[in-house]
């Protein structure tokens, strides 16, 4: 049987937040610490708008 969201899902690209850079496992990227709510996913009561609520960033690494 074919599930109709699932196969949709999977066609989807990932949802990026303000603070990536690229997308998660893109080739000279990794995940940091959001310098925004400092990793804790949250400022204030609200979710970071920087992480989504995650806490983490995606960013390129190496200086390239």
């Amino acid at each position: 049987m074919n599930n109709p969201s699932r196969d949709q899902a999977a066609s989807e690209p990932p949802k990026l937040n303000p603070g990536d850079q690229a997308e998660p496992g893109s080739p000279g990227t990794g995940e940091n610490v959001c310098p925004e709510c400092n990793g804790s996913g949250r400022i204030g009561a609200t979710a970071c708008p920087i992480c989504g609520g995650t806490g983490k960033i995606i960013e390129g690494i190496g200086g390239a």
